[in-house]
């Protein structure tokens, strides 16, 4: 089973891309981030027209997230728990029957944090982190398999960028990030790629200025995290990089793992 995290970074505006990558990749699971857009708004007969299920939880103009499924949902739920007053669409979790037990699959996009020296928009981003801790904690009790996929906006380590010395002032990279995502890992969970591969130059992200993509200046912030019962079935992980050479691209490509269940 191929499940795969990707910011599209506005779906409308890059429905071609998606139709075209659902048909060439084909995953069983696709997680999407910064749908910017409305539920009622989001292109849902393109994507149903080759077989997936939608469900989303999406925002006007930014934040949103979405899970595509040709696997039949069981359970969606919208929002990360934990704080009442957040409103900014960045979570949405659904569940699946596989033939070996439950999958919980969850699609999330971590506030950016920046500027650091605004305090309401790093504490922001810092108590997100603190709620997925303690949401992480509790699905972890039910030992099924788990995969957080998304947009985590955390370079874990300085490995994790072309030039880290260039991120030290930036959210993505505070001691205090990198420490509230390790803390996340240390529940039990193994961080796919870097499961598979040590390799510098492993990147997710390339911004469109200064011909970043071109010269490779990229930072790896989209991971998927699995549970120990995930962990058992993982096989393989991929970034699917060459998503990022297309017209009209998202800053961020495709990030995919295998899993060997089937779904009944």
């Amino acid at each position: 089973m191929k499940i795969v995290t990707w910011n599209i970074n506005g779906v409308r505006a890059r429905i071609g891309n998606l139709t075209h990558w659902l048909t060439e990749s084909a995953p069983d699971i696709a997680c999407l981030q910064e749908i910017k857009t409305v539920d009622e708004q989001f292109p849902r007969a393109e994507i149903e027209a080759l077989g997936y299920n939608v469900e989303t939880h999406g925002q006007k103009g930014f934040n949103g997230v979405a899970i595509l499924s040709k696997l039949r949902f069981d359970e969606v739920i919208r929002g990360l728990p934990g704080d009442d007053a957040d409103e900014q669409a960045r979570f949405i979790e659904g569940v699946f029957s596989t033939d070996k037990g439950a999958l919980r699959v969850a699609s999330l996009y971590l506030p950016n944090g920046n500027p650091v020296d605004d305090e309401r928009k790093f504490s922001y981003k810092l108590s997100w982190m603190a709620r997925l801790e303690r949401w992480a904690e509790e699905r972890l009790l039910l030992e099924e398999a788990l995969v957080l996929a998304g947009d985590y906006n955390v370079i874990p380590e300085p490995i994790d960028a072309r030039f880290p010395e260039n991120w030290l002032g930036d959210a993505l990279f505070q001691p205090e990030t990198r420490q509230a995502f390790r803390r996340l890992k240390n529940l039990g969970f193994t961080e796919a790629v870097r499961a598979v591969t040590d390799a510098p130059d492993t990147y997710t992200f390339w911004d469109y200025q200064a011909g970043a993509w071109q010269k490779n200046n990229g930072i790896r912030i989209d991971h998927l995290l699995l549970s120990p019962e995930a962990a058992n079935r993982f096989s393989s992980a991929a970034i699917e990089k060459h998503v990022r050479a297309w017209e009209k691209p998202s800053d961020h490509v495709p990030v995919a793992i295998e899993l060997t269940f089937a779904p009944i």
